[in-house]
Parts: structure tokens; C-alpha cells; sequence
């Protein structure tokens, strides 16, 4: 059974798929799917940010919306590149794998090497303190990618 965060994700994901851009209103949607508009807030930064391939631009005000953007890079090695540099020096946990969804929902990576990927940047696996794990982590990530970039 899915909860009402991936019913609202798969709305506007069908959105997208007829255009690369979805303008919604925020109240709007909430009263459509019956939940607070925090909930929508809540899928957009969790659902559609930069790391999983979208931006999302937010107009506040009585003629609000919100217009959210499906990045679509030239190539498979374009988008790798722009991977590595948002893993920049330090990346946490939740935007990790963030990307490593991405790479599996662009076909770059299969089911079993996302799992793989995720097991190996677990917080549980880099037991150390919280600024030195999320440097480890970039780099472990990092070299992933460079080696996915290479597989190419």
C-alpha cells in the first residue's frame, strides 16, 4: 500500500512526463490529495531536489505556485560529472542517495548495484563522527561514480 508522500510524488512525476515542467499551486494540490500543504512541502524537498534531478522554483503569495523543472543532462557522463560535484567534499547520507536513486531511475545502474551503493555509505558502515563520515562518504561515493563514469 503506498503512502499518501508516493501517491503525490507518482502526480506529479505523470506531470512531468508530458512536459519537462509541472506548474502547481500548493494549496491546490493538498486539497486534491486531502493533506496539509506540508505534506506537499515535504515531497518537494525530499521527492524533487536538485540531487535527484530537479529544481524547483516557489512563488509565495495569493498567485503562488510552485514550477518544478526535470533536469535532463546532454549524456550519461554529463550527468556523473554534475553527480560528483554536488558530492563535492562532504555529502550526508539522505543526498547520497538521493543521487544513487537518480542513477538508477536514468538506468545508469541496475536495482542490485544501487543496493550495493547504498550499503557502502551507510552511516552504520562509516562509524565515525558526523564530519569526518559525510567526508568519507563523498569519497567513497565519488569514486563510484568515476568508476560508473569509466564503465562507459
Amino acid at each position: 500500500m503506498q503512502n499518501i508522500s508516493d501517491i503525490i510524488e507518482a502526480y506529479i512525476k505523470q506531470m512531468l512526463q508530458q512536459n519537462s515542467t509541472a506548474e502547481l499551486r500548493r494549496n491546490e494540490l493538498a486539497e486534491k490529495f486531502q493533506c496539509v500543504p506540508s505534506q506537499i512541502n515535504y515531497v518537494l524537498k525530499t521527492r524533487f531536489s536538485l540531487e535527484r534531478g530537479y529544481v524547483v522554483e516557489s512563488k509565495r503569495g495569493g498567485g503562488g505556485y510552485i514550477r518544478i523543472i526535470k533536469v535532463r543532462p546532454e549524456t550519461n557522463k554529463e550527468l556523473i560529472d554534475e553527480m560528483i560535484q554536488l558530492a563535492d567534499s562532504r555529502i550526508t547520507q539522505a543526498n547520497a542517495q538521493s543521487l544513487i536513486v537518480r542513477l538508477l531511475e536514468e538506468s545508469i545502474i541496475s536495482k542490485r548495484e544501487a543496493r550495493l551503493m547504498i550499503s557502502a555509505i551507510d552511516r552504520s558502515v562509516i562509524n565515525l563522527s558526523i564530519p569526518v563520515r559525510d567526508q568519507v562518504r563523498a569519497n567513497i561515493l565519488k569514486s563510484m561514480l568515476q568508476a560508473l563514469k569509466y564503465k562507459m
